[in-house]
């Protein structure tokens, strides 16, 4: 697939999961470019960013990255690896995830009402750690009767998924992290 061919993962909006002033400890020299590291929010993509001379930034604050005019980013540096990541930017990470989940419950939950099967023998569901055949088949027979309108609609209907939202943030961790073959909430 060529450029003009890739769907565009752009980022309209991000939030900061570590703001360093003063730029990485490990980099040498006398000019070191303040950095902040984000977790973009329509993709969910780990972002390095290169924000503007004098401003500040905090962790959980949301901020435009978009092609509009910006106001605290100068440019974006580019994705990086979760791996990149600083103590501070992956202890927030989960808990970034989880804000940007409970702020639009409904892209997350479409998964458990839409979800199909991959292959003769494995179906989506399956790819959210910690569910199984079993509680894919109360999920699937649990929908038949009408889509699930929330998590807790969810938990009430399927009485053994103990938390789906935290089932969720760890699928999107294990992708982040590169770990999965299929994605299915990071893009």
């Amino acid at each position: 697939m060529n450029q003009t061919e890739r769907p565009q993962t752009r980022e309209e909006n991000a939030i900061v999961l570590d703001y360093l002033e003063h730029g990485y400890p490990f980099e040498h020299g006398a000019m070191k470019t303040s950095i902040v590291q984000a977790l973009g929010i329509n993709h969910l993509t780990v972002l390095e960013l290169i924000p503007k001379k004098g401003v500040h930034l905090q962790p959980y604050q949301e901020i435009y990255i978009g092609e509009g005019k910006r106001d605290e980013i100068h440019h974006i540096k580019g994705r990086i690896l979760s791996e990149k990541l600083t103590s501070t930017a992956r202890n927030e990470l989960p808990h970034v995830i989880e804000d940007v989940i409970n702020k639009d419950e409904q892209r997350f939950l479409q998964f458990f009402n839409k979800a199909q099967p991959l292959t003769m023998r494995m179906h989506q569901l399956e790819l959210l750690p910690g569910l199984g055949k079993k509680h894919m088949w109360e999920v699937l027979d649990a929908r038949k009767t009408k889509p699930f309108e929330s998590f807790d609609d969810l938990k009430q209907r399927v009485k053994l998924i103990p938390d789906p939202k935290a089932m969720v943030v760890k699928r999107i961790l294990l992708e982040l992290e590169g770990k999965e073959k299929y994605k299915i909430f990071v893009s």
